[in-house]
């Protein structure tokens, strides 16, 4: 598999230093990108990077993982608009660890050209301030910093030094791993090309070596609207931090033009079935099979093949044809993930000790309908169910016997108007 041949199908290339395409054509070689753990999970907008260390895996290269421990202390001023808070190291290396443990889903750690994980505070820690200037510092002007667009674009509002010497800092990591690992490319985000190349101009300065570099495309939505993002925030790797029913929701929405380019950059289907994946979908859009197969895919990645069937069977239990005995066979961790975010009531589980009508239930204690009138008249239209079973009078009793994992009524209003009832 040529490398960038495959990143430029799956619309993954945006720029390439001159000589990088002739190295990877002619020799197998090491490549990195880094992660800063800024967060003890990282989220979807890391994935881009994450599939291209995949692509250079498979293409018969050598992956390495850079987790910056030392970088992470600083941070990255680029797409910034202003000055990140700093994490203390208790944090740093807690989140450092988590990154680990999600970067060794993806990448192959065995083998003969197995992924390295790296971590630069190891050879950040012991480096006097004083040596770094001397021994690296002094080979990079001010005037060459002060072009680089992750500088010029905050001059103006303000940077502090620290963040102005990230760059070198990060360069330096280029120039550590091209001496101690034979490493020859840096790949990133479109916005590190500045970072990239001051590495790529130490290593020539510094030894007279030679380096290169790659960098993908920012990832944007047809909308306008930021990749990665929900009204909650970041769509996390982290099940704990967005659950895996979430996660597949994310994918299975994605607007049809955004799941055309998605399927490229995010699964590893060949770009003939990607093809006809697209030429179905284009067909029956309606059916949204183009989505189903991109959230299908990358969820099993993620979460595993169980998160899916798991994903799958909750959401034909909730809003397919399912029964009531099949909604008590959904887990409780499921349930709420599927319904974060709805409205809720938490009641006194003895509300249920002698039995609570449906009215009472939508009406006083919980104030789902704001008059008894609209919630009655409803209810004999036909138009509430409760735990997916019609509610036939608004006099009908509901106990203990009723509730869902032990505390739970799922209330549904017409067709998409759902209401959780917690007891307890």
């Amino acid at each position: 598999m040529n490398f960038l041949d495959e990143l430029r199908w799956r619309g993954m290339l945006h720029d390439v230093m001159p000589g990088t395409e002739e190295l990877l054509t002619k020799e197998k070689i090491a490549g990195y990108i880094g992660f800063d753990p800024t967060a003890d999970s990282l989220h979807i907008g890391n994935l881009v990077q994450i599939m291209i260390l995949v692509h250079f895996q498979r293409g018969g290269h050598t992956p390495f993982a850079l987790v910056g421990g030392a970088t992470g202390m600083v941070g990255d001023p680029s797409g910034k608009s202003e000055e990140r808070k700093f994490l203390d190291e208790e944090t740093l290396l807690h989140n450092q660890s988590c990154v680990q443990q999600q970067l060794a889903k993806f990448l192959d750690f065995s083998g003969s050209n197995a992924a390295v994980i790296v971590n630069n505070y190891d050879w950040f820690k012991n480096f006097q301030l004083l040596d770094f200037l001397r021994q690296v510092g002094k080979h990079i002007t001010v005037n060459y910093m002060s072009h680089k667009d992750s500088v010029k674009k905050r001059i103006e509002t303000g940077i502090s030094f620290t963040e102005f010497s990230y760059q070198l800092i990060q360069g330096y990591d280029f120039y550590h791993l091209w001496k101690n690992h034979n490493i020859r490319l840096q790949m990133g985000g479109s916005d590190q090309w500045g970072n990239i190349t001051t590495g790529t101009e130490l290593i020539r300065r510094m030894e007279g070596g030679e380096a290169f570099a790659a960098t993908t495309p920012l990832i944007t939505k047809a909308d306008g609207s930021k990749f990665g993002k929900t009204e909650s925030g970041n769509v996390w790797l982290d099940p704990a931090k967005t659950s895996p029913y979430a996660f597949y929701q994310y994918w299975i929405n994605a607007a049809d033009e955004d799941a055309e380019k998605y399927i490229k950059i995010f699964t590893l289907k060949d770009q003939a079935t990607i093809e006809i994946l697209v030429a179905e979908h284009r067909q029956a859009p309606h059916l949204r099979s183009l989505q189903r197969a991109l959230a299908e895919d990358i969820t099993a990645r993620v979460h595993g093949e169980d998160a899916v069937k798991q994903v799958q069977e909750a959401t034909e239990i909730l809003f397919g044809k399912e029964t009531e005995d099949r909604l008590g066979t959904l887990s409780e961790s499921m349930l709420l993930s599927v319904f974060e975010g709805v409205p809720q009531a938490h009641l006194s589980p003895t509300l249920l000790a002698q039995g609570v009508s449906a009215l009472d239930l939508l009406t006083e204690h919980t104030q789902f309908f704001p008059s008894k009138g609209e919630a009655r008249k409803m209810i004999q239209a036909g138009g509430v169910a409760i735990n997916r079973k019609k509610v036939e009078s608004p006099d009908q009793l509901f106990s203990s016997e009723q509730v869902l994992n032990g505390k739970y009524l799922l209330v549904q209003k017409g067709k998409k108007n759902y209401f959780l009832v917690i007891f307890g």
